[in-house]
C-alpha cells in the first residue's frame, strides 16, 4: 500500500508481517510481538539489509528471504520456531552514554 504516517493499527491487527529489511520496520514489528518475514533488497547501500536480516534470523527472531524465494519461504515457514524479541532497555544506553561523555 502507499505511504502511511503510521503502521501501528495495521501491526496491531496483523497475524504475520512481510516487510523489507529496514531497521525501523523490523524493530517496530518485533516490538509489537508479530511474526516477521523480511524480504531483502540486495541493491541498497552495500546490502546492509542482508546483514540485519541474517542477524535477526540467526538469533531466531525473523525469517528472511529475497523476492525470488518469498513464495517458498511462505510455503515452508514454521512460525513456531521464532522467539519473542526482548524489549529495549533505553535506560542502560542512557547510563552508558552519560558515562562516556563524563556526566557520571
Amino acid at each position: 500500500f502507499r505511504f502511511k504516517p503510521s503502521l501501528a493499527e495495521d501491526l496491531r491487527s496483523a497475524d504475520l508481517v512481510i516487510s523489507h529489511a529496514g531497521a525501523g520496520s523490523c524493530l517496530e514489528t518485533l516490538e509489537k510481538g508479530k511474526p516477521l518475514i523480511v524480504v531483502i533488497n540486495d541493491k541498497l547501500m552495500n546490502n546492509h539489509q542482508l546483514e540485519l536480516a541474517k542477524r535477526l534470523q540467526r538469533d531466531g527472531y525473523v525469517l528472511f528471504c529475497d523476492c525470488s524465494t518469498l513464495v517458498e519461504t511462505l510455503r515452508l515457514m514454521d512460525l513456531s520456531t521464532l522467539k519473542p524479541f526482548p524489549p529495549g532497555q533505553p535506560e542502560k544506553f542512557a547510563l552508558f552514554l552519560d558515562k562516556v561523555v563524563g556526566f557520571q
